[in-house]
């Protein structure tokens, strides 16, 4: 049975990880074109009132420096959510680095910026969710803050074993606006209503539950992955294989939903 599980887990980490890439980056480019077609296209026709579509705080009549600060969260949204998982790809580091390079400042860039126009968003702009969700949003700003301060400080200190470390955290905790509404996609696929939260307050048991797995949990799953990456147990990468295989056919599920149901119909 050792010898069973030793021939296996190898394989199976590799193939599941690249599954999990395969189905995140498909699922983060059709949100980038979501966001370039409901946001930039209603921006470029002046049909700002659009961008309430999805919620009535993003655009506010009269509050030009609110609209400018959440025109540029919605800008850097879709940049980075198209060149985020591309630099993880080894074929990319490897045979055009400097591409890598000039991503990578661009994408660091880009993570100071976006998390600070989130957190004035949610904390002077106002969001749905209540407290729990700000506070939520929140953590997350603060460990894109964090990870990407580390991704750069290893990279510029050539640690490509760190660095690689960190811009996963980081790519991770980017997506956690992304992953907010697969996963809520997925909840309402499962019960085919509003369970555990209240639909038109936006808040509820659920929703706090859900900003915890989305904003936070990422990043024990990126240790974890790297604890079974670098290990020799062989059960160890089995069990995290597992895992992962069950977070990406949720994810897989879940972005189907969020097509179907909250993007496509906005578009």
């Amino acid at each position: 049975m050792k010898q069973v599980i030793q021939t296996i887990a190898i394989p199976l980490f590799r193939n599941v990880t690249r599954f999990w890439f395969v189905v995140t980056y498909s699922g983060q480019l059709i949100f980038a074109y979501y966001i370039l077609m409901l946001y930039y296209r209603s921006a470029a026709l002046g049909d700002f009132e659009k961008w309430n579509t999805a919620n009535p705080h993003f655009y506010i009549k009269g509050d030009v420096t609110g609209n400018l600060i959440f025109g540029i969260h919605v800008a850097l949204a879709a940049v980075i959510t198209i060149l985020g998982p591309l630099q993880l790809v080894s074929k990319i580091r490897n045979k055009a680095p400097r591409i890598h390079r000039i991503c990578g400042r661009i994408y660091i860039f880009s993570a100071f910026l976006i998390s600070a126009a989130g957190l004035y968003l949610t904390w002077v702009r106002g969001s749905i969710g209540g407290p729990f969700s700000a506070i939520s949003i929140s953590i997350n700003a603060l460990i894109i803050i964090v990870s990407a301060f580390f991704a750069i400080k290893y990279a510029m200190q050539r640690n490509i074993k760190l660095h690689n470390q960190w811009a996963v955290h980081l790519l991770l905790a980017m997506s956690g606006v992304w992953l907010f509404r697969v996963f809520f996609m997925l909840w309402m696929l499962i019960h085919s209503a509003p369970v555990g939260f209240d639909p038109e307050t936006f808040t509820g048991p659920f929703l706090s539950a859900l900003g915890v797995f989305v904003y936070i949990l990422p990043q024990a799953v990126v240790a974890l992955y790297f604890s079974a990456k670098f290990s020799n147990s062989a059960n160890k990468k089995l069990a995290f294989s597992l895992l992962l295989l069950v977070i990406t056919i949720g994810i897989a599920v879940g972005t189907m939903g969020a097509i179907l149901g909250m993007w496509l119909p906005r578009i």
